[in-house]
């Protein structure tokens, strides 16, 4: 999948009360070929969303008027637009609130601008890639979605249904940081969700069975105290 370009046009709305730093981004942004929406508020941004229909949202958590996470609810209700946080709040529990709370990805500032724009691409992938491909090709392996194949090498492998639950999640959501708790849930059920002893487990399952170099996970990425995502 080819990386947007400046012929592409692709439509960003960027939330940040910051001022200095809003400019600073929008000119990058439109540097890099994406047309740019700025607000420097939750309620214009809500209703910038709603008016504009962007293809991914940059979101500060930190607004004036209120939190980030009550515009991210706000935009999960009528639309899936992919979103990244962007954030002055250090540690795992914001990230893991702003990623329950439907965000796709998100950036810590101080942040640079190379590391922002190359994951705001990696979500804008993801939005592109169809869920409903029956395979997943990689030049390490290949999943059969629909039938519940794979294979690597040349020879066949053999996932416990467990594993396909946790892989099917992961791949069909390429690029995106998928929480414990997400995994946790659809794997096994909401009753689960303070064993993520049992996604390691499986996870090196996993990686032994598809990973050139499970050691060195290409694929199947540990964020961890968060969370994993499938890097096809």
């Amino acid at each position: 999948m080819n990386e947007p370009s400046p012929s592409t046009g692709q439509r960003v709305l960027l939330v940040e009360d910051d001022r200095v730093l809003a400019r600073t981004v929008e000119i990058s942004l439109r540097t890099s070929g994406y047309r740019v929406d700025v607000a420097y508020d939750a309620t214009t941004a809500i209703s910038l969303f709603a008016a504009n229909g962007p293809d991914a949202v940059l979101l500060d958590l930190g607004l004036p008027d209120a939190d980030g996470l009550e515009v991210l609810s706000a935009i999960r209700a009528v639309g899936n637009a992919p979103v990244v946080v962007v954030t002055a709040r250090y540690g795992d529990t914001e990230a893991v609130s702003a990623l329950d709370h439907g965000a796709d990805d998100f950036v810590t500032k101080p942040f640079s601008t190379p590391e922002l724009l190359a994951r705001l691409r990696a979500v804008l992938r993801r939005a592109i890639v169809s869920t409903d491909e029956p395979a997943v090709l990689t030049d390490a392996f290949r999943l059969d979605l629909s039938a519940k194949s794979a294979s690597a090498s040349g020879q066949v492998v053999r996932l416990t249904p467990i594993e396909w639950k946790i892989v099917e999640v992961l791949v069909q959501s390429p690029s995106r940081l998928v929480t414990q708790r997400e995994l946790l849930t659809k794997v096994w059920g909401p009753s689960w969700l303070d064993d993520s002893g049992y996604l390691r487990v499986h996870l090196g399952h996993i990686r032994r069975k598809l990973e050139p170099s499970p050691a060195r996970p290409r694929y199947f990425i540990t964020e961890p105290g968060i969370g994993y995502r499938f890097e096809p």
